[in-house]
């Protein structure tokens, strides 16, 4: 039997080797050469514009997060939320979805902090992320119903089709789940007082409470226009950083801000795709999106692509290195605000 480990390093190779296969599709039948020239010739002033931008969203980010670790009952101050959240993007360019206990990790080690608390925030931001990108897409569909909508259908039309086609298998699946989750409730329900007197129950009982109190503070946080003020800056600075790149080259210079806005909105599904780094998928949707909507030469659409993700990889890997090290250097130990 495989230890967790080896599962762990396969499932990791597995998606490495799905995001290699889309990069390759990517580039498969462009004129390399004509990228490389992209490349050298593309005015990078605009890039680095854009990474600016990209540095005040992680800071909005941090101020974010701080409200919702304030509702928890726990202060801490800026410059630790914004190393751990840098921290935790240069988890996420190696493993995805490591991001997230990194940054909960580094910062309940440095802050004193329940992890399982900090964990719940993250939930709840993650999940409150999700519903804006859903509307947003939504929102670039229906303001660009015959541009995006079209292509969105193409896109998932296939998927459909396979979906319904299958439906009483999906069915019979989701029935099982609900019956499998509803009879192992029942079971604990019935054996309580034995599991209560499992050593370790309390431990997971109070990690899991932990990590329900973190995900309710979203509802219980008091400075919640505040929160919606930060939400709305970060995925603005989002489609900034993603329109002021289009002015490096000039098959791309031409494109406007809600045509970065659809980019953004859609290319993030590359982004959060479960490949290291996003690397391959976000090359393959951006590309296929800029060609296919707005008539790029496929080159250049790669080019910018490229251009890109190598940008924000690069800011990740140099900030998260040097987050780790300045938190590394100060500690305050926290306490409840209450107290």
């Amino acid at each position: 039997m495989l230890s967790k480990k080896a599962v762990s390093v396969i499932q990791y190779i597995f998606f490495l080797g799905i995001g290699m296969l889309l990069l390759w599709l990517g580039f498969r039948q462009l004129d390399l050469a004509e990228v490389w020239k992209d490349i050298l010739q593309a005015d990078y002033w605009w890039l680095f514009a854009g990474l600016s931008i990209a540095i005040v969203s992680h800071i909005i980010r941090a101020l974010r997060w701080n409200l919702l670790i304030n509702s928890s009952g726990f202060n801490t101050c800026l410059s630790s939320t914004f190393y751990a959240v840098m921290i935790g993007y240069l988890a996420n360019t190696a493993v995805p979805r490591m991001g997230e206990f990194a940054r909960c990790g580094v910062l309940s080690k440095k802050e004193k902090i329940p992890f399982n608390t900090l964990f719940g925030t993250v939930i709840s931001e993650r999940f409150f992320d999700l519903i804006v990108l859903g509307f947003i897409i939504l929102l670039m569909i229906l303001l660009q119903v015959e541009l995006v909508g079209g292509f969105v259908y193409q896109v998932f039309e296939p998927v459909l089709a396979s979906l319904f086609s299958n439906i009483i298998y999906i069915i019979l699946v989701s029935v099982s789940v609900i019956l499998f989750i509803a009879g192992t409730l029942y079971v604990i329900w019935i054996y309580q007082s034995k599991i209560k007197s499992i050593s370790f129950y309390s431990r997971i009982k109070d990690f899991l409470v932990g990590i329900l109190n973190g995900i309710k503070t979203i509802v219980q946080m008091k400075q919640k226009w505040l929160f919606l003020l930060y939400t709305a800056l970060i995925w603005l600075c989002y489609i900034v950083m993603v329109y002021l790149p289009f002015k490096m080259l000039a098959e791309t210079s031409q494109l406007t801000f809600m045509d970065g806005s659809t980019v953004m909105a859609l290319g993030s599904l590359g982004i959060v795709a479960p490949v290291p780094g996003g690397i391959g998928a976000y090359h393959y949707i951006t590309k296929v999106i800029l060609t296919e909507l707005y008539a790029v030469e496929a080159n250049a659409a790669m080019s910018y692509a490229t251009i890109a993700h190598a940008g924000q990889t690069i800011l990740n890997v140099v900030l998260g290195a040097l987050s780790y090290l300045a938190i590394g250097i100060s500690s305050r130990k926290q306490k409840p605000v209450n107290e």
